[in-house]
């Protein structure tokens, strides 16, 4: 009786690997249906993306760097950075010393030019009067309207100069040219500073008038044109601006990488100038387009495949082309249908006809 015991036991292990014999063991784990969440695909449809770097600026004509007109000192600089302006507001009052003696100087010119024009329209109606009764000779006359021709001259040229060194002189006030915000301020009031375009006073920007200037790769320039949909995010964030690209460059450096394309904010922005931002142009569109999430795709050597769900309760693996691809999503162009169901989380490692029980 103790010797049918051991008997048993062999018996039983042996049918126990006679049942397993010609499994493998992926077939033996997957006997338990495995929880997946799943989509159904719907045809829809898909824009492809542009992805490009950028920077917050202001606008043409939205963007103002006041430099001095001269050498000159500060006499008035009201606004500090910060502040915001308003059109007409007084920026900045410069002494320019040289300006104030040219203006005095072209003012005593003309003053000298229009007494000697005076003279000259004297001397010619004159002499004309004498000519006439025979008692001037008629070369006198004719010195006499030559000499009116060149004061006239001389003070026409005096006139321009003192214009111009009005213009100077009125040049030492600086008042706003539109609404906005001194972004820079690099100087204060009594400071020596130079007619140089790298001596900035002030910088003065419009708040609602930011643009983005976006670095596109110029392979990627074809895909975009102007009017297409834009989103705007600062690195890190999931909020997206909404914009619109405005402008596209007409001719590119051919030694360069990237060209810059402007994309205008829908409804204006919060973020300052010089904040640095990534963009998503929309590019080309598919419709009628299958699309799955990007994670949804299996990757085995040089093909691609996808689950899909079938009403077997068992889970198909379909080889698939892919075409048109956004930082989220694939569309598949062949291997599946509208109406079938692909698994979208649980996929990966799960062989096919494995059985399935769809997660909510």
């Amino acid at each position: 009786m103790k010797a049918a015991k051991p008997a048993a036991a062999l018996a039983l292990t042996a049918a126990l690997l006679g049942a397993c014999r010609g499994k493998t063991v992926e077939e033996i784990a997957a006997t338990a249906a495995a929880p997946v969440k799943i989509i159904t695909l719907a045809p829809a449809t898909l824009g492809g993306i542009v992805a490009a770097t950028g920077v917050v600026a202001a606008a043409p004509g939205a963007d103002w760097v006041i430099t001095a007109p001269e050498p000159a000192r500060i006499l008035e600089l009201p606004k500090a950075e910060g502040d915001r302006v308003r059109t007409g507001d007084l920026l900045v009052r410069f002494e320019i010393p040289s300006a104030t003696t040219d203006v005095a100087n072209r003012r005593a010119e003309v003053e000298q030019a229009q007494a000697r024009v005076e003279n000259a329209q004297a001397s010619a109606d004159r002499l004309g009067t004498l000519v006439q009764h025979g008692v001037a000779a008629q070369k006198e006359l004719e010195d006499a309207r030559r000499e009116l021709t060149e004061a006239r001259a001389t003070l026409a040229q005096a006139q321009a100069a003192s214009h111009s060194a009005a213009l100077v002189e009125s040049r030492a006030i600086v008042r706003a040219r539109f609404d906005g915000v001194v972004a820079k301020r690099n100087h204060n009031p009594g400071d020596m500073v130079e007619a140089s375009a790298s001596e900035v006073i002030l910088r003065i920007i419009d708040p609602s008038r930011l643009q983005v200037v976006a670095a596109v790769p110029i392979p990627e320039l074809r895909r975009v044109e102007v009017g297409k949909r834009v989103r705007v995010l600062v690195p890190g964030s999931t909020e997206a601006d909404e914009g619109t690209v405005v402008s596209r460059p007409a001719a590119v450096d051919p030694t360069g990488v990237s060209a810059d394309v402007r994309i205008a904010f829908d409804k204006g922005t919060k973020l300052a100038a010089g904040t640095p931002v990534r963009v998503e142009i929309t590019a080309e569109e598919r419709r009628n387009a299958l699309a799955v999430p990007i994670e949804a795709l299996i990757h085995e050597d040089d093909d691609t495949f996808v689950m899909v769900a079938g009403d077997d309760k068992k889970a198909h693996k379909r080889k698939v082309e892919v075409g048109l691809i956004t930082p989220a999503t694939a569309e598949l162009v062949s291997g599946v249908k509208a109406g079938e169901q692909v698994i979208v989380q649980g996929q990966q490692g799960l062989p096919d006809g494995a059985d399935i029980v769809i997660s909510t």
